[in-house]
């Protein structure tokens, strides 16, 4: 399993090629070999392998808008082998998919393009939030809903550790049940400061990543565990990345 960098982290600084070019630098110079893709600005594709291939990263993951999936499957197809990036990700699930009956409308909906992937060797990737584990008239999540419309073969959940213990979630539970779909996660750690609840780089929080770690580190699935901090709170998202890469990097050694 490789540790990686979600470039949402530091979405600012990507906005157009030369703050890009500088952004992977100082992403590479912390000591990352690869990346995720998400809130690039508009850049050419063969620039941003370019860019990604000059700092000796791999684009391993992206976010894609829901009209790439639903209207330009052939051209999202196209990029991802532009890019050598076998994984897709869907960064969202639109709200007019947020029922039981939803979830079977975006079964429906998704799958034409995620059997499109597959077909060309690719893999659809599910990034959840909280609201996926809110309990349905049923009992069940909208979660469980999900993923019993749209089987692993078809769709992977880029599980989000900080989204998963805010949903209420067991998350060392969930990360071991759903392990056919976990070939990419999102590491965040999830602090209290008083009564609010923030985002903090790996560490800094209360999620147990010894465990988080040795789960996915052993599960024969996972290959790449992003780090992702959405909200810096006014510090450097570099640092945060930084923060994150040396303390996980540390427990691997340890490991």
């Amino acid at each position: 399993m490789e540790i990686g960098a979600q470039s949402y982290t530091v979405r600012a600084y990507c906005q157009n090629a030369e703050d890009l070019g500088q952004t992977l630098e100082k992403i590479a110079a912390i000591g990352y070999r690869s990346v995720q893709l998400s809130a690039i600005g508009p850049i050419a594709p063969e620039q941003i392998k370019a860019l990604c291939d000059r700092n000796g990263l791999r684009i391993v993951l992206t976010h894609n808008p829901e009209s790439n999936f639903l209207d330009r499957p052939d051209e999202l197809i196209r990029r991802h082998i532009l890019y050598e990036c076998r994984y897709v990700g869907l960064g969202y699930l639109p709200d007019r998919y947020h029922t039981p009956e939803g979830a079977a409308r975006f079964a429906d909906d998704f799958r034409p393009a995620a059997e499109k992937l597959r077909e060309a060797g690719l893999k659809m990737m599910y990034h959840n939030h909280a609201f996926e584990f809110a309990r349905m008239p049923d009992g069940r999540t909208l979660m469980d809903h999900l993923l019993e419309m749209m089987p692993a073969e078809l769709m992977g959940i880029t599980a989000d550790t900080y989204w998963l213990q805010y949903g209420g979630a067991d998350v060392y539970g969930w990360l071991r049940k759903h392990t056919e779909r976990l070939h990419c996660v999102h590491l965040k750690d999830y602090a209290i400061s008083g009564f609010d609840i923030r985002m903090a780089p790996e560490g800094g929080g209360n999620l147990d990543f010894v465990q988080i770690l040795n789960i996915l580190g052993h599960n024969g699935v996972t290959e790449y565990a992003l780090v992702e901090q959405d909200d810096c709170y006014g510090d450097s998202p570099f640092d945060c990345l930084k923060q994150s890469y040396d303390y996980l990097k540390h427990l691997m050694r340890e490991m």
